[in-house]
């Protein structure tokens, strides 16, 4: 037997959650096929067969929590498939020799022992029918779970498991099938001035290690840190009219959409190096300057959020780092991400304005020092020149740790970027 065990999960990460098996016990797996999933606070990561043979146990079930070196299942490398092996057991042996008559012919059977044996009595069934096996007994422990959680009923999912064991796939199929929870009182009658409680009017998820991160690190930031935030406006005119210029140029000559967030990124990775103390980091009593610039972008995904970096951001240019932003974006919303992609970031954009928001106070990145928020781009009337105007504006938010940035170079930061932005061939040229 080989233990198939939790593989190292990267930097800083000690403990991953059980997402979803792809063998059941019994199945043949070839070397390298992946036998089940596991999520992190910042990726998914498949675990291999390391070699050839047969899942013969899960120790572990969806759901569960498991640190690295934990062992999830046994793998029979000597084994054959469930199916392979039950078919060779109920095949039919050989039959024994037919012994041949002696000389003089066949011996009689005395009729005392060809005299008929009457078979012996069939058990009836007890009043009421047959006794059936308990649902409990043939479903996973975190199928029975979720099944509660959305209300339905366990005896009516069909199980797919060896013996029809129903397992948490089993259940979450069903749900997606459109089954309808079943009430989660007794069909008991009640005083008509009781109130009756549903399954839907309250449902109970537990968090999965991704979110529990998140929140964890949100905390750490905000107890760790003097966390204050301060705010601009850009003029977005000059930047959206060279976008507008400019987009179908570049998406057909270099396949890329060109839109504001490299702009957000050349700017901010300029602006970085006029004051370097907002692409630092604190470490006891000392401050760490970087001179380089690891760009993370604040992605949304269905797993929670993550931050993938563009790396060497300040010495890239517009379509370079445009091509990184579409690819890690595209990597991050399918899962895909390599711990590669979200380790060694310097400084983070969060951009809330493709949700709607106006404005809004970041939390920081820690161990990063400062986060820039964007927002939505809205028509407001502004006083130009003595004369009112309406110009496409956004609301800008620096949140940064008091503690190393004072508030003077934070400001000076974003009228910095706010320059850029406002005056966006100077960026191209640089």
């Amino acid at each position: 037997m080989i233990a198939i065990k939790v593989p190292p999960l990267g930097e800083s990460i000690v403990e991953a959650t059980v997402s979803r098996w792809l063998k059941q016990e019994g199945d043949a797996v070839s070397t390298g096929e992946t036998l089940v999933e596991l999520e992190t606070d910042k990726i998914t990561v498949e675990v291999p067969a390391l070699k050839a043979g047969v899942l013969a146990a899960r120790s572990k079930v969806e759901g569960d929590v498991v640190a690295v070196d934990d062992v999830l299942g046994q793998l029979d490398e000597m084994g054959i498939a469930g199916g392979a092996a039950m078919a060779s057991a109920s095949a039919p042996a050989d039959p024994p020799p037919v012994p041949k008559d002696p000389p003089g012919g066949p011996v009689p059977v005395p009729v005392m022992m060809s005299a008929p044996v009457d078979p012996p009595p069939v058990p009836k069934d007890p009043p009421g029918g047959p006794v059936p096996v308990p649902v409990m007994m043939r479903s996973a422990p975190a199928a029975r779970r979720t099944a509660d959680e959305a209300g339905i009923d366990i005896a009516s999912v069909p199980g797919t498991g060896r013996g029809g064991v129903i397992s948490k796939t089993d259940v979450l199929n069903t749900i997606a099938a459109g089954s309808k929870p079943i009430p989660a009182t007794l069909s008991v009658p009640v005083a008509p001035s009781a109130p009756t409680r549903t399954a839907e009017r309250e449902t109970r998820e537990k968090m999965t290690t991704r979110r529990k991160r998140i929140a964890e690190n949100l905390l750490l930031a905000q107890h760790s840190t003097a966390h204050l935030t301060t705010f601009n406006e850009i003029d977005m005119s000059a930047t959206t009219a060279l976008r507008a210029r400019l987009k179908d140029k570049v998406e057909k000559e270099h396949g890329v959409k060109l839109s504001f967030m490299p702009f957000f990124v050349k700017a901010a990775s300029m602006a970085l190096k006029a004051y370097p103390l907002v692409n630092s980091q604190i470490d006891g009593d000392s401050i760490i300057y970087k001179h380089y610039v690891n760009m993370g972008i604040a992605v949304a995904s269905d797993a929670g959020l993550v931050v993938p970096n563009v790396k060497d951001a300040d010495q890239k240019g517009m379509l370079a780092i445009s091509r990184d932003i579409a690819h890690l974006a595209g990597k991050a919303r399918s899962g895909k991400l390599a711990m590669d992609d979200l380790i060694g970031g310097t400084f983070t954009i969060t951009n809330g304005g493709v949700f709607g928001s106006l404005i809004s106070t970041p939390i920081i990145n820690f161990p990063q020092v400062a986060i820039l928020g964007l927002h939505k781009t809205q028509d407001r009337p502004v006083a130009i020149d003595g004369m009112v105007e309406i110009r496409p504006m956004m609301y800008v938010a620096l949140s940064y740790d008091h503690r190393v940035i004072d508030g003077q170079q934070a400001v000076l930061f974003l009228v910095r970027i706010k320059e850029l932005m406002e005056d966006p061939a100077s960026m191209l040229v640089d």
